[in-house]
């Protein structure tokens, strides 16, 4: 006879063993979401796996990538119901000023009582091209802890960043279920299989061109756009897997020829050197490699003097349910206006309900297909005679950038998301704005330390305050030493109050970067000791 534990270690990946005893594993989730979900005095225990299960050649080019494990640590915020435990398990150590700071955010639970259903394990592993998952698996004893520290599997289950199949083979090796989108599914989720789902659910997108494998369909698509639409300026060229606006590239029609034989030669003799890249490291060499590993799309680059990008969150839950969970506009930047820098929640009250209606419509696609969890919808939208005309383009069947900040909102309030208008509300009735960035950079940050952030934030009144249930939250705090970068989340009551908060914020951060610290007070009694900073 064989234990459970062994049983799943004999399972090869991806055999039709460990397929079906992952389906079975995923059937608890019904009752899962049934009993103990609803109830916050029922027991249950959440392995988090932070693992970013993406292209490493895509996020190799994301500035302290290896700090993303953090985005997931507002699951800490489950703590604060009474009998849940909580697995995290990263590549390598968290700062413990940064759990810290957390559990101390908690409402109405003492830190410590946090802390004893907190259990932090670390591969201690800081290979940048292997995600988590991967890193854990190559680990038999580390895995044999957290399966130890699960306790009763009846009642635990694993959620991730995005699920890919070394998620699918941990969630069977531990023996619980994923709550996340079955790996078999995620080509619905890449660039190609986004434009699949628009069309099949009836909504605008871009004109375009899937499943193109390199650089001849690249050429070909672009001739016939430009043949479709004479009046085009520029297309968006991307990879099927590129995430936060990495592996997006634009090709401009400036100058090309009116006649249909010279455009054909001006396109195909100037691809490489017209594509500009979103990353300046990126080269042609490099990306038409990745493009023909991966394959992408072609679609028209849309145009207009009022642009927005708004995106909407959406989950399917185990129940077969649809539930719209925010909205946003997204901040975007880098040198093709493509890059995720941050968001604003919610999204404008112009047309708010508008694209939550659409993420009704291409969740009720996804869910016939067999999605399961959360994922978003991002658009271009474009104003044109005061009305918006809504593009989507593209699915993230996973945890995104506006994952962590609504959840933390939702946590640190105990607010609830309203549908019918859109807005955010507390206990009391009153709403709540925010406005949050993942890419707050600045050289002269690396002269904080974690333990620096926080002096600074008490200092300075920039805290969350549960009682007005206002304030600024960070995350990303592991960049900040290393890299100068740092994530944080400014709620108010408007949005206006909560832009301000954030440039509030911005302005303190860069004075006390700079500020040169007096050195320490000496006592009186101690006047002959060197008054010399360490």
């Amino acid at each position: 006879m064989h234990g459970p534990a062994e049983e799943a270690s004999r399972l090869e990946p991806g055999s039709a063993h460990e397929l079906a005893r992952f389906q079975e594993l995923q059937g608890r989730l019904v009752p899962l979401f049934e009993r103990v979900f609803p109830d916050p005095r029922e027991p249950r225990t959440v392995v988090v796996i932070p693992s970013l299960g993406l292209d490493p050649d895509v996020l190799a080019h994301i500035v302290a990538v290896e700090h993303y494990e953090e985005r997931l640590l507002c699951m800490l915020m489950l703590l604060r119901l009474p009998r849940t435990r909580v697995i995290y398990v990263t590549g390598t150590p968290i700062d413990p000023a940064i759990v810290s700071y957390y559990l101390h955010m908690l409402p109405g639970i003492p830190g410590s009582h946090a802390r004893k259903r907190l259990t932090m394990l670390s591969c201690h592993d800081a290979s940048p091209r292997t995600g988590v998952t991967e890193k854990i698996l190559a680990r038999p004893r580390l895995l044999e802890r957290i399966r130890d520290a699960i306790g009763d599997p009846s009642t635990a289950h694993m959620t991730c960043f995005n699920a890919t199949a070394e998620e699918r083979t941990l969630a069977v090796r531990l023996g619980i279920p994923l709550f996340g989108c079955d790996p078999a599914l995620a080509d619905l989720g890449n660039k190609s299989g986004s434009r699949r789902i628009f069309g099949e659910a009836g909504v605008p997108h871009p004109d375009g061109f899937e499943d193109l494998r390199g650089e001849t369909d690249i050429a070909d698509a672009l001739i016939e756009l430009k043949r479709r639409h004479p009046e085009l300026k520029r297309a968006a060229v991307k990879l099927n897997e590129g995430t936060s606006g990495e592996g997006n590239a634009v090709f401009s029609f400036d100058e090309c020829p009116r006649d249909p034989a010279g455009l054909e030669r001006w396109i195909r003799g100037e691809l490489a050197a017209r594509l500009r890249f979103d990353d300046p490291g990126q080269d042609w060499e490099s990306y038409i490699a990745k493009f023909e590993e991966m394959q992408g799309i072609v679609e028209c680059w849309a145009e207009g003097d009022d642009l927005r990008s708004p995106s909407v969150q959406c989950r399917i839950t185990p129940l077969g349910e649809i539930e719209v969970i925010s909205t946003h506009d997204q901040v975007l930047g880098g040198s093709t206006n493509q890059q995720f820098l941050g968001c604003s929640f919610p999204a404008a009250e112009e047309y708010r309900l508008e694209i939550q209606d659409v993420g009704v419509r291409v969740s009720e696609v996804l869910r016939e297909k067999g999605v399961l969890g959360r994922f978003g919808v991002d658009f271009v939208s474009i104003r044109t005679q005061g009305r918006w005309e809504h593009h989507a383009i593209e699915i993230n069947l996973r945890k995104g950038g506006t994952t962590h900040t609504f959840r933390m909102l939702q946590f640190l309030t105990d607010g609830h998301f309203d549908p019918a208008t859109g807005l955010f509300f507390t206990p009391a009735g009153e709403s709540r704005f925010y406005y949050a960035s993942d890419n707050l950079k600045n050289a002269h940050y690396k002269r904080l330390t974690p333990d620096d952030l926080m002096d600074v934030v008490v200092e300075n009144g920039l805290h969350f305050h549960g009682s007005t249930q206002k304030g600024v939250f960070f995350h990303l705090i592991g960049a900040l030493s290393g890299y100068g970068k740092l994530g944080l989340v400014c709620v108010g009551e408007s949005e206006q109050e909560a832009r301000d908060l954030y440039q509030q914020t911005v302005e303190v951060l860069d004075r006390e970067a700079l500020a040169d610290r007096p050195p320490p007070c000496v006592d009186a009694s101690d006047s002959d000791r060197s008054l010399t900073s360490p």
